[in-house]
């Protein structure tokens, strides 16, 4: 049986675009790369692909996915492996409802992140990273049983899962830029997440593996960050 052709249409600087380069590196699926320059207005034949214009894209044997969500899903389901398991038996089921509740958590903190970004000063800052940390405690922090003895990831597994391949873009983007030289979040971060022990093990361990991180460029993204919202800072 010969191998699905695939193409990814992407652009590595996004966060939602990363995470299916996260799945598609954990499953070992071979694919081609297209890079949508997400700078200028979307070419029409980008249109045809996805109406929306947005990234991730999939084509998979002419089929196309997109939401980057469905497409890192798609390409767990499609490519079976330690990411996620079939739905059946009921047990799996549960597992996958697990995962998808935790992801629909993660999202909460989503917007405390932006507002960070959108931060027009210090305080405004430190302000986001503290309402970031309640969100975590209330939201996240009981979703991650104890892993003491077991692995590092979503439910004590010692290898990456859909949590993680979901969630990772973000967490790599949330830690970096919470360092002094990028000033895009809180340097109060580190500090903060003492409190959550739970979740600073997992978003460690999450953002040094190789998956997640291979290609991302730090300065890059940041420089790219501060330059968008700047206007929001003057």
């Amino acid at each position: 049986m010969s191998s699905p052709k695939i193409i990814l249409y992407t652009n590595r600087g996004c966060p939602w675009a990363h995470r299916a380069h996260i799945a598609l590196k954990e499953s070992g699926v071979e694919y081609e790369e297209v890079t949508i320059d997400l700078t200028k207005p979307r070419e029409p034949w980008y249109l045809e692909v996805n109406p929306r214009g947005l990234v991730p894209s999939l084509s998979y044997n002419d089929e196309i996915i997109i939401e980057s969500g469905i497409v890192a899903e798609f390409i767990a389901d499609a490519f079976p492996s330690h990411l996620l398991p079939p739905s059946g038996p009921v047990e799996n089921s549960l597992y996958r409802a697990r995962v998808s509740l935790f992801v629909d958590a993660f999202s909460k903190i989503l917007p405390h992140f932006f507002a960070s970004l959108r931060a027009a000063s210090e305080e405004e800052r430190d302000a986001a990273a503290e309402e970031l940390l309640a969100t975590i405690k209330k939201e996240i922090e009981p979703l991650l049983a104890s892993t003491e003895g077991k692995g590092p990831f979503f439910g004590g597994s010692d290898k990456l899962t859909l949590a993680e391949v979901q969630t990772g873009s973000f967490i790599l983007r949330l830690l970096a830029f919470s360092k002094p030289e990028h000033g895009l979040v809180s340097a109060k971060l580190s500090t903060l997440l003492e409190q959550t022990p739970r979740f600073k093990r997992w978003a460690e361990a999450t953002v040094a593996h190789d998956s997640v991180n291979f290609i991302f460029e730090e300065k890059v993204v940041a420089d790219r960050m501060r330059a968008k919202f700047a206007p929001a800072k003057v």
